[in-house]
């Protein structure tokens, strides 16, 4: 049965990102220690922005970046070079700014005419690369939106119920309305899976996902249980502002 999450409460963004950035270097390095490799799944959105320059400034230089690999927990079906791509996103903020071999960076396809296509490639890559297990990725980057949807699983979205697929392509009720998404069976097969929430907007998103009811059909994050892995939340005080204070915790580094 999945451990219960850990909830680490924060007094505001900065310090949320400081101590998630330091985490996620220690987890690598870990990671890197143990297997020789490290497999890091990237949230796209706004939140993560700061989080990438602080691990690129801040703790770029001890990370040995040839062993880690870096992949994509879903992406708007639009070019690498628009705005509104996850991976042009964590390029600027991240990838540009620290040794990574280009090698290592495995971007979601989006460049294909067929969606469905491009989600079959990239399922094909998780496979290869995860030759003899499921993908299991060391650490998975989620975030949590004001609609509670988590990368581009939205609420009532025929690929909340996918099984026997990594990745899909998926029509959501955003901007842009094509996506590509790992699945659940990806996503819990993470040996540890960080959410990063903040803001004052996700705050009944935080209580519905932390909560003891609810289905995933609404609360797409209560699909996200790893059967051998670890959840942790990362908030900040404006995300946990209708969370009962019994269920905060303080981080002690």
């Amino acid at each position: 049965m999945p451990s219960r999450p850990d909830l680490y409460v924060f007094p505001d963004l900065e310090e949320l990102h400081m101590r998630s950035a330091a985490a996620i270097v220690r987890m690598i390095l870990a990671a890197v220690q143990r297997r020789g490799t490290c497999a890091v799944a990237l949230a796209g959105g706004s939140t993560p922005r700061r989080l990438y320059q602080r691990i690129a400034q801040e703790h770029g230089v001890s990370i040995p970046w040839t062993q880690v690999h870096l992949f994509w927990g879903d992406e708007r079906y639009v070019p690498h070079d628009d705005p509104r791509s996850n991976y042009r996103m964590a390029r600027e903020t991240l990838i540009d700014h620290v040794p990574v071999p280009s090698g290592n960076v495995h971007p979601m396809p989006t460049d294909l005419a067929d969606a469905d296509e491009a989600a079959s490639s990239y399922q094909a890559l998780l496979k290869q690369h995860f030759p003899h297990r499921p993908p299991l990725f060391d650490l998975m980057l989620l975030g949590l939106s004001a609609d509670g949807h988590i990368a581009s699983l939205f609420p009532g979205s025929p690929a909340l119920d996918v099984t026997d697929r990594l990745v899909v392509a998926a029509r959501v009720p955003a901007d842009p309305p094509l996506r590509l998404t790992l699945t659940f069976p990806a996503i819990n097969s993470a040996e540890l899976i960080y959410f990063i929430v903040a803001g004052s907007a996700k705050a009944n998103a935080l209580l519905l996902a932390l909560g003891a009811s609810g289905d995933v059909t609404s609360t797409p994050s209560l699909g996200v249980r790893p059967a051998s892995g670890r959840i942790a939340w990362w908030v900040d005080a404006a995300a946990a502002a209708r969370l009962d204070p019994a269920m905060r915790a303080t981080l002690r580094l």
